[in-house]
């Protein structure tokens, strides 16, 4: 009953991201900054729309881009809307 619980708890927590809003600031395009880490512009747009948890190393990898730390980039909401 316990793992069913934990479960239910970690499925209520969402990851977003600012990703979207410091590429446009820096000006630049999908393309170019899915280039700079190493990854196709797909995942980059799935990233930004929330489609895709990126691994710990791409968003390192994308904090360290966009010139930002990890933890302002990406932010853990719970389903109630609390932002941690």
């Amino acid at each position: 009953m316990r793992k069913r619980r934990e479960l239910a708890d970690r499925n209520s927590v969402t990851l977003r991201n600012h990703v979207k809003q410091h590429r446009a600031r820096l000006d630049l395009t999908q393309e170019e900054l899915a280039e700079k880490v190493g990854v196709r512009r797909q995942t980059i747009l799935a990233v930004e729309k929330g489609h895709y948890a990126p691994s710990a190393l791409l968003a390192l990898l994308l904090a360290r881009e966009l010139g930002m730390p990890v933890d302002e980039l990406f932010e853990l909401e719970s389903g109630e809307g609390s932002g941690s």
